[in-house]
């Protein structure tokens, strides 16, 4: 749908004398604008940012908003200067936690009072399994036994089984999903029912994880509004659980911390007062319930107030405004002056948490919690306000509304916010990620797994527009993964210069490559200051890496390798791609590209040592007083600690071995063998290899997933190699052995078969098994197979005998 036009726009771009080098791509006019900040001096920069709702764990889509939240948060402060108080919120009271709080709570008292499964708990959870059913698969029959629901499901939904749409006809979609989760939530169900044992601890727990999300609903439709509200423990159990699992995840994935964390829970005083302000403006109202709902009309009669100003083509969507009331949006009131005024405070009913009002008990609508914990902290106007683009509308629109209603007093026209920031959808393989679908990989599943690092990860976001939608792909998992060895490979490169100075550079090739190191400085600056363009400050940083590749080596001094190095480890810990390093702290690389400490003193003698070995082994002047010579430059102590003994066993079994050969007057192909399996075998096993180079030394790196990728490739292909030779040795085994046996039949029996009845006195077949002549033509295809047989026959005679 296109952009309806505007007749007045409600945004004021913020006046600065000095011309903007920044330009954000800002949701309120869904155009690029000079970003200037509130503050006079243009140094201070306050931005909020919506915090998640914690009743599960985070997961990947998560980690989308969060990470590159936090990257344009340390390009703005690390990269562009500016002063950042940065406030997250904690939503830790809303519908679904109120609702998930309440039917845990249930569950463990269930749990608690029913020990072993009896009887009386397979009635009750069969029970919420047909209501689960009825419910969500009403395609199948109610009451439906466990045991008939694989037929049943495989009948009724069996195009959704089979990845079609329910009607077979259209794509598939989200009611799709929906169906198939329910499917997998009764199945897993049935499967507890029907389990054969449940008397053992591990039964029972498996018992109750397979029900429990069907006995979560049924048990909170018989007690959930019988429970005592007014502990909120209930409800805090369940937030402060999961608060402190996404801290972790967070901090896991390289994301800073918040300068200011505000939870819901915290601001219940606050936020009564913010509501009645807005009462008080006369752009809300209260229903006889002891609801307040924000007067949309009434607001926008007001000569500069605009509602949906950021999605205004979706102000009456019907779905999305029942999606940002909650339950609210099942009931039906005709106290609400318009269908699209929304819920500032709620009446609580039994079962929900409360605080006092003058309303009467209530709780927060979830769009005024974020405007009040947001102007608490930064006041009646912020910089920047950021989240996922799926709070766009209503949340978002709702917030400025209310905002701006209570801050304009009567007047309106007052601006809460300069630049929405809104980052776009995760997918995978074309699948949106969602709690509601329960198709998502958790963050520490993810990185548990290994499939990801807080690295990669942040890669693929870097590599993809921060406000566009991403999906993951293959390709794009293989390009993250090519960006990310590239520039570990090139760190490599640099680091061994400490170690093997570039001593007889002409500096040649200097001028050339500073001037694709300045071009390379002012593609990013245009990039970052191109609303944070990481995609083409990535490309930036890889071409840059491609001219200094292809840069003559012995031409290029080292200052200016260790220049760019520099640079570009500024750059990439700016982005976060290296914990919490100090862009400016002038040292190269990232972590990960260096061999532990306790192995230096160790691996670099022994690497030394094989090169100048392989180098007189391969010219053939490896005598002993040589190897003597080239041992003789480094002697393990001793006694060393823990963390070195490992390394220095290795340098020492390693001369031990050479001075072995020597005794022995080995050829020099054993001594390379030796050299090989110091390489291959023991210091790859202590995840440190040697990469050996042509007219240079050995270059010292870890062992990291390409070199392991790589290794396992070509033990792949040697495997597959050998199992063909010894499957073609096998089979000519194999031949031979039947030619052999077949050698030692004599030819006047082998034809002494049921098939024939006669043969002459050769042992050649003259009648068929029915008594008639063998025909002329058989006959001679008979001869063939007779003298070739009598060949063999008498080859194999001769060798006995020899033999």
């Amino acid at each position: 749908m296109a952009t309806p036009a505007r007749t007045q726009p409600p945004w004021k771009e913020p006046q600065s004398s000095d011309a903007a080098k920044l330009k954000v791509w800002n949701s309120l006019t869904r155009s690029k604008n000079d970003f200037v900040p509130i503050d006079p001096e243009g140094k201070l920069v306050k931005w909020y940012s919506c915090g998640p709702t914690v009743y599960d764990d985070a997961h990947l889509g998560h980690a989308r908003n969060y990470v590159t939240i936090d990257i344009l948060r340390r390009v703005l402060a690390g990269y562009f200067g500016y002063d950042l108080r940065f406030v997250q919120n904690i939503t830790d009271v809303d519908d679904k936690i109120i609702l998930r709080g309440r039917q845990q709570h249930l569950l463990a008292q269930f749990k608690t009072q029913n020990p072993t499964i009896t009887n009386e708990v397979l009635n009750a959870t069969t029970k919420a399994f047909d209501a689960y059913v009825n419910k969500n698969l009403p395609l199948l029959n109610s009451p439906l036994k466990p045991e008939d629901f694989s037929s049943e499901s495989a009948d009724k939904y069996a195009n959704v089984i089979t990845g079609k749409s329910l009607d077979g006809t259209t794509p598939p979609g989200d009611k799709e999903a929906k169906i198939k989760m329910h499917l997998r939530t009764a199945s897993t169900a049935v499967t507890a029912l029907l389990s054969p044992s449940k008397s053992t601890a591990e039964d029972i727990q498996a018992f109750y994880t397979g029900a429990e999300d069907v006995l979560l609903p049924y048990l909170d439709s018989l007690h959930g509004s019988s429970i005592d509200a007014s502990d909120h423990s209930i409800f805090t159990k369940l937030t402060q659980k999961y608060e402190a699992r996404f801290t972790e995840d967070m901090r896991n994935l390289n994301v800073l911390d918040p300068d200011v964390v505000t939870r819901v829970t915290e601001y219940g005083d606050q936020i009564v007062t913010f509501v009645d302000k807005i009462v008080e403006n006369g752009f809300a109202y209260k229903t006889s319930d002891g609801s307040v709902y924000f007067d949309i009309d009434g607001f926008e009669k007001i000569p500069g107030n605009h509602y949906a100003r950021l999605e205004p083509w979706n102000r009456g969507d019907k779905g999305l405004l029942a999606d940002g009331e909650g339950a609210l949006s099942t009931q039906k009131t005709s106290e609400k002056r318009g269908d699209a005024d929304f819920a500032l405070w709620k009446s609580s009913k039994p079962g929900e948490p409360a605080w006092k009002s003058p309303w009467g008990p209530g709780r927060p609508g979830w769009h005024i919690e974020c405007s009040v914990m947001a102007s608490d902290v930064l006041g009646e106007q912020m910089d920047i306000h950021s989240g996922g683009i799926d709070l766009c509308f209503p949340h978002h629109d709702n917030e400025l509304a209310q905002s701006e209603a209570h801050w304009s007093s009567k007047e309106g026209g007052h601006q809460w916010v300069n630049y929405f920031l809104h980052m776009g959808h995760l997918s995978i393989s074309g699948s949106k990620m969602s709690k509601s679908l329960k198709n998502f990989t958790t963050i520490r599943e993810a990185l548990t797994r290994g499939d990801w690092t807080a690295r990669s990860l942040r890669i693929i976001f870097l590599l993809g527009g921060w406000h566009d939608g991403i999906e993951i792909t293959d390709d794009m998992r293989k390009g993250g993964a090519s960006w990310e060895s590239y520039v570990t490979n090139f760190f490599y490169k640099v680091r061994d210069l400490e170690v093997h100075p570039n001593i007889s550079s002409t500096g040649a090739q200097d001028e050339k490559v500073r001037t694709a190191f300045e071009q390379a400085k002012e593609k990013v600056h245009n990039a970052l200051a191109d609303s944070f363009d990481t995609p083409t400050a990535m490309r930036a940083i890889s071409g840059l890496i491609t001219d200094y590749n292809s840069a003559n080596k012995a031409g290029l001094s080292d200052d200016v390798s260790f220049d760019i190095a520099r640079w570009i480890t500024r750059i990439v810990r700016t982005f976060g791609l290296d914990g919490s390093a100090d862009p400016y702290g002038g040292d190269i690389a990232w972590a990960g590209i260096d061999i532990p400490s306790a192995a230096k003193e160790f691996v670099y003698a022994a690497s030394r040592e094989r090169d100048a070995v392989r180098q007189h082994a391969i010219a053939g002047d490896l005598s002993d007083s040589v190897l003597e010579s080239i041992i003789a430059q480094h002697k393990p102590a001793q006694q060393q600690d823990t963390a070195s003994s490992q390394y220095a066993e290795v340098l020492s079994a390693f001369q031990e071995s050479l001075r072995g050969l020597a005794d022995k007057k080995a050829p020099a192909k054993d001594y390379l063998d030796l050299c090989d399996a110091l390489r291959d075998t023991h210091l790859w096993d202590l995840g440190i290899y040697l990469e050996d180079r042509e007219n240079a030394p050995a270059m010292v790196r870890p062992v990291d997933p390409e070199l392991v990728a790589a290794r396992q490739q070509k033990e792949a292909i040697a495997r597959q190699k050998s199992e063909a030779k010894a499957k073609r040795e096998r089979e000519e085994a194999e031949k031979t052995a039947k030619l052999a046996e077949q050698a030692k039949i004599s030819p006047k029996d082998m034809f002494r078969t049921e098939e024939y009845s006669a043969w002459d006195e050769e042992g050649l077949p003259t009648k068929d098994k029915d008594g008639a002549d063998v025909p002329k033509s058989k006959g001679k295809k008979l001869r063939k197979e007779w003298e070739k047989q009598k060949k063999l026959y008498e080859e194999s005679l001769k060798s006995s005998v020899t033999s």
